[in-house]
């Protein structure tokens, strides 16, 4: 059965228990983020409803995420085409050699 770890976070000024089954201080440095991100949106743009800053936060969050797949995949494309093309030329190389 797996271990949980309970921790009480305060994120925008509320406190939420948080069960999660990795270490407390991953727990802590994923609120800090939220709170960070929703004190941002806070000090950014005149939003009276905590909903909506919680929504506008999670919008910035989503956007950092889709944005780092994106860049991710982009690397990963740009890894492979290069390891395919050092791959030619090894093909190459190895194939001159025995023909001497």
């Amino acid at each position: 059965m797996k271990e949980y770890n309970v921790l009480k976070v305060n994120i925008y000024g509320t406190d939420y228990p948080i069960r999660g089954n990795t270490n407390t201080e991953y727990i802590k440095k994923v609120a800090e983020y939220v709170d960070k991100k929703m004190r941002e949106v806070d000090q950014s743009v005149a939003v009276v409803s905590t909903l909506k800053v919680a929504i506008l936060a999670a919008l910035n969050i989503a956007d950092e995420l889709f944005r780092e797949r994106s860049e991710r995949e982009e690397f990963t494309h740009d890894f492979e085409d290069k390891i395919r093309k050092l791959s030619l030329l090894l093909d190459e190389n190895l194939a001159i050699d025995s023909e001497k």
